[in-house]
């Protein structure tokens, strides 16, 4: 039986605690090291995934709740847009130790999915539940501001 749900457009089962978060469902089980183990209480962003087009903290969402639906991580991501994020990370030099990037970015999708043209403001808000402790925030604006130009 089970929990059944797409991951990155393939269908995937889980054999386990429904209520065992996503995070530990991909990282544990399913070999998909994207998204990271940051805090465990949805407050840093390192472990951002997509749960039907919308970005969620996978480290306190049961795998139960993705049953049935899709799930995407940077790995999924359209070929598009994450090769827009992906060249903009790179020409801003973003990472310093990387650890919190992958959630960063899978927000920053979220975010150019919805609004094609973001502000400064709009990429501040739609980042702000992203914690880097490198402080390389204002390479993040830059990055997804290119990344939006790219995709335009």
């Amino acid at each position: 039986m089970g929990t059944t749900f797409n991951l990155n457009g393939k269908s995937v089962n889980f054999d386990g605690d429904p209520e065992t978060p996503i995070l530990w469902v991909l990282r544990d089980h399913l070999d998909v090291m994207s998204p990271k183990f940051g805090c465990g209480a949805a407050l840093c962003g390192a472990c951002t995934v997509h749960l039907e087009g919308n970005a969620i903290r996978s480290c306190s969402t049961p795998v139960s709740a993705a049953a049935g639906k899709n799930v995407t991580t940077l790995e999924g991501l359209a070929p598009k847009m994450g090769k827009a994020l992906n060249e903009a990370w790179v020409e801003f030099d973003v990472p310093q130790c990387g650890y919190c990037q992958t959630g960063q970015m899978m927000s920053a999708a979220d975010l150019l999915t919805r609004n094609k043209h973001p502000s400064s403001g709009d990429i501040k808000n739609a980042l702000s539940g992203n914690i880097c402790r490198c402080g390389t925030y204002a390479r993040i604006e830059k990055a997804v501001k290119r990344a939006a130009d790219k995709l335009a």
